[in-house]
């Protein structure tokens, strides 16, 4: 999402000149670039301006370390600025009641289906809850259906009555049903409209005045850009809601709404959604946005969702065997498997520090791991055991069996030696040899 205002950014700082102090001359270039490049990702024009104004204030004067550059020190003001802008703090949802319950607002497309989808195996999976879904979208006619099918393919109870045409009657009921089943979260999914209009805000109004949420949630597509940011407001001066929820950030926007919406709106961003699957759901943590926006990565996420997906115990039997050197193809495709597990190719790429802005322009995708895939099933048994075996003759008949050139046999090869390495220095803690070794992998 943030890949054009990152490159600019970057061109920004390297703008900067001068030694020893960082003046009112040598930084305006600089704060006109950055402002520039905050315009451009759709940042609302006084937000970009006091933006700037607050990064000049706090650079002009600064005394320059010997150890650093005028850039780099410029940069460091630019992240504390940025995670500031967009709420210093990660704030969590509000699940103090029992049962506690959270309401979807937003319109018709941002996502709020899918969201309340995404919400419910977050706090089943990650929260240990037990979470209710309650469809009281009476105006879409799939919203129902589609909420059905989530529900079975999470296995989350759903409370639904298609002939009801009251919203507040069917909360209220869901609500009612939902504690008999002793379930602890309730999460309501609204009806939206494609622009706001008086009676979809009645409508919510009027819902969320009679459930009384513990936890009101607006919703918006990351997308629409500026619009996300005017809607945001006019749903607040309604709903008082208590947070934001940004979708499709995986897309290609430019990131104004998550730069923005916390100012206008003065209201936490809580998750950011990254991906059509039901896991690809972040909690949203502003600092490491802005070391992600300033191409620093994003080392703690990637490692937290490398956490969630890796078993334990296959870890260990694949420690074993380095241990032993006897990791062999089909280790290394049960890797592969388990990193798909963890999202989109290209972001978690993008979280390897230095990494985001060389592949920036480079088409990843999740299905380039097929060929891959395709040449390890068609070796023998004792090949996928035992690598070492791997001559000319068998890497021709792996390429004929596959339907892939040599060239790509040797190149897969490479990727699995290079991956028992990096796995030999995990093994060893040596962090900074397996971060070179993970921003080498493919080439």
């Amino acid at each position: 999402m943030f890949d054009n205002l990152s490159s600019k950014l970057e061109r920004a700082f390297k703008v900067l000149k001068g030694q020893g102090k960082i003046s009112e001359i040598n930084v305006a270039e600089t704060i006109k670039e950055i402002r520039r490049a905050l315009l451009d990702a759709d940042v609302n024009f006084k937000i970009a301006k006091d933006f700037t104004n607050r990064v000049k204030d706090k650079a002009i004067g600064r005394d320059v370390l010997n150890s650093i550059n005028p850039g780099q020190l410029m940069t460091k003001i630019v992240k504390d600025e940025l995670t500031d802008l967009m709420g210093k703090k990660t704030v969590g949802l509000n699940l103090t009641n029992k049962p506690s319950i959270i309401l979807m607002s937003g319109l018709q497309g941002s996502g709020k289906t899918t969201l309340t989808g995404k919400l419910a195996h977050f706090l089943k999976n990650k929260k240990n809850k037990k979470p209710y879904l309650v469809a009281c979208d009476i105006h879409r006619p799939a919203a129902v259906d589609q909420l059905e099918v989530l529900s079975n393919d999470l296995d989350v109870p759903l409370y639904s009555k298609r002939d009801e045409r009251n919203p507040v009657k069917i909360a209220l009921e869901g609500i009612k049903q939902a504690k008999k089943e002793n379930c602890d979260v309730i999460l309501i999914d609204t009806a939206g409209r494609l622009a706001i209009d008086n009676e979809m805000m009645e409508e919510i109004s009027n819902l969320h005045s009679k459930v009384k949420p513990n936890e009101t949630l607006f919703v918006v597509d990351s997308m629409t850009g500026q619009d996300a940011v005017n809607t945001a407001k006019a749903f607040n001066d309604i709903l008082n809601f208590d947070g934001v929820v940004l979708t499709k950030l995986d897309g290609d926007s430019r990131g104004g709404a998550a730069l923005s919406i916390r100012t206008v709106v003065d209201k936490p961003i809580k998750f950011i959604g990254t991906g059509e699957k039901m896991d690809a759901l972040d909690i949203f943590h502003p600092d490491r946005m802005a070391d992600r926006i300033l191409g620093m990565g994003d080392v703690v996420s990637l490692v937290e969702r490398a956490q969630q997906q890796f078993d334990d115990d296959q870890a260990r039997r694949i420690s074993k065997k380095i241990a032993k050197n006897q990791f062999g193809f089909d280790d290394f495709l049960t890797q592969i498997e388990q990193i798909k597990k963890m999202g989109n190719i290209k972001d978690l790429m993008g979280m390897i520090p230095g990494v985001s802005s060389k592949i920036k322009d480079i088409d990843v995708d999740n299905d380039s791991f097929k060929h891959i895939e395709a040449m390890i099933k068609s070796m023998t048994f004792e090949e996928r055991k035992n690598p070492n075996l791997m001559n000319q003759s068998r890497k021709t008949r792996i390429a004929l069996g596959s339907g892939q050139d040599i060239s790509d046999v040797n190149k897969m090869i490479k990727q699995f030696t290079q991956m028992s390495k990096m796995m030999k220095m995990m093994q060893g803690g040596k962090g900074k040899n397996m971060m070179n070794m993970m921003q080498n992998f493919g080439k």
